[in-house]
């Protein structure tokens, strides 16, 4: 997003969240560039961003920290690129840091195929994406990755797309609702308090009748947005007062779902609460409250919270598209790590992406190209990571040798 204040080109104050999501490290490259240029012409330029290409290039940098959710919201240091570096904060250590080519590759099982593929701008392509390995996708942005994937393979019986699209709900819905959470946890607090489950469902009989269940009140404004303001009724906990009274292990219904995943993942030891919590932890949404309405998660959020639900099914094959999109560096390590697990399980993960993290750590690269729009929409290499730093001369080779210093 870019907000523009002022009237001219200079003097002017630029505001841009994420501006790399979606770009191969080759358009990054070319961002940057126009970022100083914007600077360089008298404007200030605000950029909330976690790639450390990025990073690189500020004249000064605000670390917030030190973790998330309830973890941040700090202040953990102000200053130039060099200072970061020496602040021994999560990103300060993280800035220099490389994933590894991998070294022993996993032997495919398998194929699924694509023939003649001419959707958009791909042009005739075939291609086979192993089975039972670790498959990114990658390439200029527009070169034609979405195209083939999700035109496709995600198609194909067995195959669970988790993307970043929009998760349908209303402003009831939330984390522990989306993923079947408040089920057990509505039986569990019935069963210690010997009442009715339907008394902790904010959409139930236990909602407070002043805001029915939302927390919030929507004035309208007529041709304006509407309003939100908390419920003076229940001061935004959703429930009634008789309904807050029954405690489960000390805590009532509001608090409970007022607790960050990793929090509630404490709180239930055992049965299916713990095991729908552990698979929200695997994807790396520790820090989300089960309550948290889903309109305010980021498109990253929302695809890790689809895995999360999928993981729970029998499935064979997943795809990914861009899972490391608002991702600090330290977290990407940890999506490594689950792509690895799901590997190991039997499953087969397809990866569009553009991290060259993510491109060092694959058994497979499918590289899309040579550029993008009318110069993509071929495949300019197909091997392992190492095969392509040792001898192909694409976009991606080029950025990836850079990357893990060959």
């Amino acid at each position: 997003m870019v907000r523009h204040l002022g009237s001219s080109l200079t003097d002017v104050t630029y505001v841009f969240d994420e501006p790399t999501t979606g770009l191969h490290p080759h358009d990054i490259r070319r961002m940057n560039d126009l970022l100083l240029r914007l600077r360089d012409k008298g404007n200030t330029v605000l950029v909330v961003e976690h790639k450390p290409e990025v990073i690189a290039i500020a004249d000064h940098v605000v670390d917030l920290g030190p973790g998330a959710g309830t973890d941040g919201g700090r202040l953990c240091y102000a200053g130039d690129v060099a200072g970061l570096r020496a602040s021994g904060t999560l990103t300060g250590r993280h800035l220099g840091h490389r994933a590894r080519l991998r070294e022993a590759v996993r032997t495919p099982r398998g194929h699924l195929s694509v023939k003649d593929a001419d959707l958009h701008n791909l042009k005739d392509v075939s291609v086979d994406v192993p089975l039972g390995v670790l498959t990114v996708v990658t390439g200029a942005a527009g070169s034609g990755k979405s195209s083939l994937i999700h035109g496709y393979l995600a198609r194909q019986d067995g195959v669970v797309v988790a993307d970043q699209s929009p998760i349908r709900g209303s402003r009831r819905s939330n984390p522990a609702t989306y993923t079947g959470l408040l089920g057990p946890i509505r039986t569990a607090f019935a069963k210690a308090n010997g009442v009715k489950a339907a008394l902790f469902s904010a959409n139930s009989e236990g909602a407070c009748p002043k805001c029915n269940g939302l927390g919030l009140v929507y004035t309208d404004l007529a041709m304006m947005a509407a309003v939100a303001s908390v419920c003076e009724e229940c001061e935004g906990r959703r429930f009634t007062p008789e309904v807050l009274t029954y405690r489960l292990r000390g805590k009532n219904i509001s608090e409970v779902l007022n607790m960050p995943v990793a929090e509630a993942h404490a709180f239930f030891p055992t049965g299916q609460a713990r095991a729908v919590l552990g698979r929200l932890v695997d994807v790396g949404l520790s820090y989300l409250r089960l309550g948290q309405p889903l309109n305010t998660l980021s498109g990253g959020e929302r695809q890790r919270l689809k895995l999360a639900i999928s993981m729970a099914e029998k499935s064979s094959t997943y795809i990914l598209d861009e899972p490391t999109t608002g991702l600090h560096m330290a977290d990407v390590d940890k999506l490594l790590a689950l792509l690895d697990r799901l590997v190991d399980d039997g499953n087969s993960v397809i990866v569009i992406e553009h991290h060259q993290a993510v491109m060092a750590h694959a058994d497979w690269l499918i590289d899309i190209g040579p550029g993008g729009g009318h110069a993509g929409g071929e495949v300019v290499f197909e091997g392992t990571p190492a095969d392509l730093v040792a001898g192909a001369d694409t976009l991606t080779a080029r950025h990836l040798r850079e990357y893990v210093g060959s």
